[in-house]
């Protein structure tokens, strides 16, 4: 059974840093991303790892977040991490982990979401 689970949220300060996980089990996926949906705001990409090979990955980001935030993945864990730094308000949002099998396929698993709180 595929599951995505994500940790690593909370409540910050703007200015602040956090980092979530999303661990992957049941199968490996060639792409992991992260979404994020703010309170009355549709769904939103903020960013995605695409694995070619064990050693190689291309990462793409939102425009709202480059610079700021960094995707990653152990591929001995089947785990991808967002590390979030500089976090102001408009980044509060529940922040989704999502995985496809093949890179150019849509994203079909979902992770439960973790919420994340900037306080101005």
């Amino acid at each position: 059974q595929v599951q995505l689970v994500e940790s690593g949220g909370g409540l910050v300060q703007a200015g602040d840093s956090l980092r979530l996980s999303c661990a992957a089990s049941g199968r490996t996926f060639a792409a992991m991303a992260w979404f994020r949906q703010a309170p009355g705001k549709e769904r939103e990409f903020v960013a995605s790892i695409i694995t070619f090979t064990w050693s190689s990955s291309n990462t793409y980001y939102a425009d709202s977040v480059k610079g700021r935030f960094t995707i990653s993945r152990d591929n001995a864990k089947n785990t991808v991490y967002l590390q979030m730094n500089t976090l102001n308000a408009d980044d509060t949002a529940v922040y989704y982990c999502a995985a496809k099998i093949v890179a150019t396929d849509k994203y079909n698993y979902w992770g439960q979401g973790t919420q994340v709180t900037v306080s101005s």
